[in-house]
């Protein structure tokens, strides 16, 4: 069967800003596909040549088997697009909205009910509300409800549940993955890990470069060094001590800890008797098992690193 997404290195600068350079991947059939990276590392520009809302400058794609470029009339007829922002009708309620949206492609909301219900009977009893006036999450998942009701093919989600909580994101992800019984492939782009977690695959994007795509589970576990969870009191000294230590290799912030590589992957008592002369005598070292943001930052300084030597 033939992928869903097909990008052969798409490039795209906005003046002399590249935003993505040379980006290749497949998207599968009924797969959910998460793309991972810091703001300003390509998601937002890739998704929009991906809904046809850009245009590269180089590269080619094919998007359900059409190019981006010259089928676009007949791609946007079957891609559904939640954008980042809400860009919804804030002075329409919940119902005009949904039904707009519905009308705008040919269909209504009773034939397609069935694909928006888990996620929409939350805010239906509010469905003569403004959605300008929604909270952050019912907004999200009108988006979602808008983006879903004519039955698309393809659904593109640029961060999703952003400012959403916990128990909404669970809802919302729940919902992508009954998606697949109607044959219907996501490609989604998350801040937060545990979502990249939920994902038949992920690409792993910095600086417009894909450097990594593979299951989340390979990705995490092809981090190539140990790891130690390192932590003290004074949190902020800690991490200028470990990344003064000769033999430390990186140190990264990770909730109350550092998470720590050494030369040599292991370290000795010198480590203690240096943090001591340091100040830190409350210090505890565990080793950890990596996870993917470690597997993520690990790939940012090896690019960083062929990129250096490159130049020079």
């Amino acid at each position: 069967m033939a992928p869903v997404i097909e990008s052969v290195n798409i490039s795209k600068k906005f003046g002399n800003i590249t935003a993505l350079y040379d980006v290749s991947f497949e998207v599968n059939v009924n797969e959910i596909f998460g793309f991972i990276g810091p703001d300003g590392s390509g998601k937002t520009t890739l998704f929009r040549i991906i809904a046809t809302l850009l245009l590269p400058d180089s590269g080619s794609m094919k998007v359900l088997g059409l190019d981006s470029v010259s089928g676009f009339k007949s791609l946007r007829r079957e891609i559904g697009y939640m954008p980042g922002r809400f860009s919804l009708y804030q002075d329409l309620t919940v119902e005009e909205n949904l039904k707009f949206y519905a009308t705008v492609f040919g269909a209504s909301v009773e034939e397609n009910y069935y694909l928006i219900a888990d996620i929409y009977s939350h805010i239906e009893p509010f469905r003569k509300r403004l959605a300008g006036n929604l909270s952050g999450g019912m907004k999200q998942k009108l988006a979602l409800s808008c983006a879903l009701i004519h039955k698309p093919k393809l659904l593109i989600l640029d961060e999703p549940t952003t400012g959403v909580d916990a128990v909404s994101r669970t809802e919302f992800w729940a919902m992508l993955e009954r998606l697949k019984e109607y044959g219907i492939s996501v490609i989604v782009s998350t801040p937060y890990m545990d979502e990249a977690m939920r994902c038949s695959r992920v690409a792993l994007i910095q600086n417009g470069r894909i450097l990594s795509v593979d299951a989340p589970l390979k990705i995490r576990d092809s981090f190539s060094r140990r790891l130690f969870r390192i932590r003290a009191g004074d949190k902020y000294s800690l991490i200028n001590a470990l990344r003064k230590y000769p033999e430390t290799v990186t140190a990264f912030p990770f909730g109350d800890s550092v998470h720590t590589t050494f030369k040599g992957d292991s370290y000795d008592n010198s480590l203690s008797e240096y943090l001591i002369k340091c100040g830190l005598t409350d210090v505890t070292i565990q080793e950890t098992k990596a996870g993917i943001e470690d597997r993520f930052l690990e790939l940012m300084e090896n690019s960083d690193q062929k990129n250096t030597d490159q130049i020079f």
